[in-house]
């Protein structure tokens, strides 16, 4: 467990105290800065007393851009896949 890292986050005014491998720390500190900054925005633009509010529109918003994320990965794979079928036909007529 020597090989561990003992690190501080804090996120909405409490800190969180986490155990992680090292290469994992640059992530999490940027993930905690994208959400001290999505929190910030929330605040700004609308008027959301309650802190859990806010998380959860902040979760709401990550894990929309995680799934959009999915779907067009999904979406270029079938394009790039008609593509290749195309190709390939192209290739058959041509041996």
């Amino acid at each position: 467990m020597s090989d561990q890292l003992k690190i501080k986050l804090s996120i909405a005014n409490r800190v969180y105290p986490l155990t992680i491998n090292p290469k994992q720390e640059e992530g999490l500190r940027k993930a905690t800065k994208k959400i001290e900054a999505m929190i910030g925005q929330f605040e700004q633009n609308y008027s959301v007393r309650d802190k859990q509010d806010v998380l959860a529109m902040c979760a709401l918003q990550f894990a929309a851009q995680v799934e959009q994320k999915s779907i067009d990965k999904e979406y270029v794979n079938e394009e790039v896949q008609h593509k290749l079928e195309a190709l390939n036909e192209l290739l058959n007529e041509h041996i």
